[in-house]
């Protein structure tokens, strides 16, 4: 029997509300289904739609008319209403799907729910390929978006904000994190945590991350460049971890072989962040990496506005920092030169804390401490 051809299923069409009112969620799921039979689209216009966990098949789209800001969700808004969910939209085993144009709000209900939901329990044998691009998802009590074991993504133009987990969280390879807002998260912006590697991570703006802006544990292999991150603690983190084991006999797996460049560190260690992490008073951390290059990067410190009381980084009191610029410790060829640091720390611009093995390379790094006399 033939597979029917693909259908643009219009999820009004099949009974959903859109609201705010009456729950959806059997409606998107019948299309979901319908459109895994035939490998098509989910058409989702502008409403807010109350719902459940819903399940995405492969080779499936889900397709709306994003017109949400910073402040707030509109367009086609998919609300969570349910708080003992794990997740909102669940693509698991939706290989080759497609989240466009949505904006997820998770109410802050529940406790460790996610907004999207990759969760295997190994990489498989196929490229899992998921498309997630120009959504909102905002206010989930776990990450925005979770993928765990994935392999070949690509996560662009989106804004993850106000999660009380991390904005992204990977653990995987082979993707791509292009042109996002990853912002306001009690995580960091971006962490990899667990395994993790070749990653080009390419103009996002990371901002007021509680936990970091880009925090990589025990990865390689990234191209991170001409980001802006600004107010995270640190701004960038990239550490080989004391408990993690490299195989000697295998380049893939040691940790580092990556280059940042082209990155603008803005007011990084947000004081009232660091409880009891001082190392997070920084724009960059490096710890125990290998094969980096750090270069035409640009360092300045800062504080929170000064001006509009009762916005997001306000505040009256006159927290500067970061305490240092660059901390380093443990590298091994990693080259840290041609950046620019003026104004860039309170205390130090470069911390080395020693223990290098051969070819570190640090100089030519222009720039000086804050100075409020001039």
């Amino acid at each position: 029997m033939n597979k029917p051809s693909p259908t643009i299923f219009n999820v009004r069409k099949a009974g959903a509300k859109g609201d705010g009112v009456s729950d959806d969620t059997s409606a998107f799921q019948s299309l979901l289904d319908l459109a895994g039979e035939c490998e098509g689209t989910v058409e989702v216009p502008p409403g807010k739609y109350l719902l459940s966990s819903l399940k995405v098949r492969p080779h499936t789209a889900m397709v709306g008319y994003p017109t949400y800001a910073w402040k707030g969700c509109a367009g086609s808004v998919l609300e969570l209403a349910d708080p003992q969910a794990t997740c909102l939209l669940d693509i698991t085993l939706a290989i080759g799907a497609r989240i466009d144009g949505l904006c997820l709000d998770g109410m802050d209900l529940g406790r460790d729910i996610h907004g999207i939901l990759v969760d295997k329990p190994d990489y498989g044998h196929t490229e899992d390929s998921p498309l997630i691009e120009r959504c909102k998802v905002t206010r989930f009590t776990g990450d925005g978006i979770r993928l765990s074991r994935i392999w070949c993504f690509r996560v662009r133009g989106n804004m993850c904000s106000n999660n009380h987990g991390h904005g992204l969280w990977v653990r995987g390879w082979d993707g791509f994190v292009l042109d996002n807002w990853l912002s306001m998260n009690r995580g960091a912006g971006y962490a990899a945590l667990e395994e993790n590697n070749a990653i080009t991570f390419t103009g996002n703006r990371i901002e007021w991350n509680e936990q970091g802006g880009i925090v990589i544990l025990n990865g390689s292999h990234y191209n991170i460049t001409g980001n802006y991150i600004d107010r995270c603690a640190p701004g960038v983190r990239f550490e080989k971890t004391p408990d993690y084991i490299e195989n000697p006999a295998r380049i893939v797996g040691r940790v580092g072989y990556s280059t940042l460049t082209g990155n603008i560190f803005y007011r990084c260690g947000k004081p009232e962040w660091l409880r009891g992490r001082p190392g997070a008073d920084c724009h960059l951390l490096l710890c125990g990496v290998r094969g980096l290059t750090i270069t035409g990067n640009t360092f300045v410190a800062g504080r929170d506005d000064e001006s509009n009381p009762g916005s997001l980084g306000y505040s009256s009191e006159p927290n500067w920092s970061p305490a240092n610029g660059i901390v380093i410790e443990a590298l091994r060829n990693v080259t840290i030169r041609d950046n620019v640091m003026d104004a860039a720390a309170l205390q130090q611009l470069v911390v080395d804390l020693g223990g290098h093995g051969p070819g570190v390379v640090l100089g030519d790094n222009p720039g000086e401490l804050v100075s409020f006399s001039e």
